[in-house]
């Protein structure tokens, strides 16, 4: 009998634990919750290592309801320790000193708007560190932020998206929304729908489908098929509903064939999402905000991902908001954040 040829031992090392930053978001709201759930996962912890911008007391409130132990360490978001590389799998960044907001708050206050926006500013700059520097994050994962508790604050920015297009001083930016079975990027974002029609540009349409086809191409499709919506019913039917489709869609879809991109359309907005999850196009560039988020959220609630396209720094986040009527109940799903979390871990593993 002949013995046996042993196995070549693989040299491919096993994909590097990138650190990711998780913020907590409205402490009002469930983001510590799905902190938590997700987190207590071993998968996810297998993953990366996380730092949570946050507050602790709220984490192991939720921590405590969901019958979880505490797995992290803490440490004071303003002592000098932070600025050191990690040396545990999770670490809470504590910022105590908004911990007035106490357990039974689940409604927006000036206070809350305050700490998800100095969570996210920390972020920020944890991520726009140096490779090399100690305290530095690969992406960003945000959980969900109450606009109307940044108004309070005074906050000019309506959302992350704008206050990550300022503080990276990035040209451009575009939100896209991965889930399993359909991919969508927006033209536009958080704007009251009467204004849409005197914001939309050229520009405004090409870019989403020239980043998000950069984008599905570093996701690992070779060739995207991209197909835009139009603006009005039925797509104006040939002008019939208004001309923005000929003045302005068209023109840009035009420009990104012409860049070599396989962009088609306009098409109506009520039937192309259907053909999207058929398989017939790998991404739909929609016009507006409810026009791309709709589809999304009825295929893929719990499995949808916020990413920010164009930034020089990842970030994704969870597809849903604050949820204060359920808020410090435990019955939140944390598989959107373990979805974000996925997602930005297979980016900085790539090197995006």
């Amino acid at each position: 009998m002949s013995q046996a040829t042993p196995e070549p031992e693989s040299s491919s090392a096993p994909p590097r634990r990138p650190t990711i930053g998780i913020t907590m978001g409205e402490p009002a709201g469930i983001g510590a919750e799905v902190i938590v759930k997700a987190l207590a996962d071993p998968a996810m912890l297998r993953l990366a290592r996380y730092v949570v911008f946050g507050m602790n007391e709220l984490l192991s409130y939720a921590a405590d309801l969901a019958e979880i132990d505490t797995f992290w360490w803490r440490v004071q978001h303003d002592s000098p320790r932070v600025q050191y590389d990690l040396v545990h799998d999770v670490v809470v960044r504590d910022y105590d000193d908004y911990s007035m907001l106490g357990h039974a708050v689940h409604r927006p206050t000036k206070q809350g708007g305050a700490a998800s926006l100095r969570f996210l500013d920390d972020a920020i700059a944890c991520a726009m560190k140096p490779a090399t520097e100690p305290g530095r994050i690969d992406a960003i994962v945000t959980a969900p932020i109450c606009k109307e508790s940044w108004v309070m604050t005074g906050c000019k920015f309506p959302g992350h998206t704008e206050m990550l297009l300022h503080r990276t001083k990035a040209k451009r930016v575009v939100m896209m929304f991965h889930a399993p079975q359909l991919n969508v990027a927006l033209a536009t974002v958080h704007l009251p729908l009467m204004d849409i029609r005197n914001v939309l540009t050229i520009g405004k349409v090409f870019d989403p489908i020239d980043l998000g086809h950069a984008a599905l191409q570093r996701m690992g499709v070779a060739k995207p098929r991209i197909a835009v919506t139009g603006l009005n019913p039925h797509a104006s039917e040939h002008g019939q509903f208004g001309d923005e489709e000929s003045r302005i869609i068209t023109p840009a879809i035009e420009a990104a064939r012409a860049a070599g991109i396989d962009a088609h359309g306009p098409f109506p907005g009520d039937t192309i999402f259907r053909d999207a999850v058929a398989g017939r196009y790998d991404l739909v560039v929609a016009m507006y905000h409810d026009q791309g988020l709709i589809p999304v959220k009825l295929l893929a609630f719990d499995e949808a991902v916020n990413v920010s396209l164009g930034l020089p720094i990842i970030r994704t986040s969870v597809d849903h908001g604050t949820a204060f009527d359920i808020a410090g109940k435990n019955v939140a799903n944390a598989g959107s954040m373990k979805a974000a979390i996925r997602l930005a871990v297979k980016m900085a593993q790539r090197g995006e």
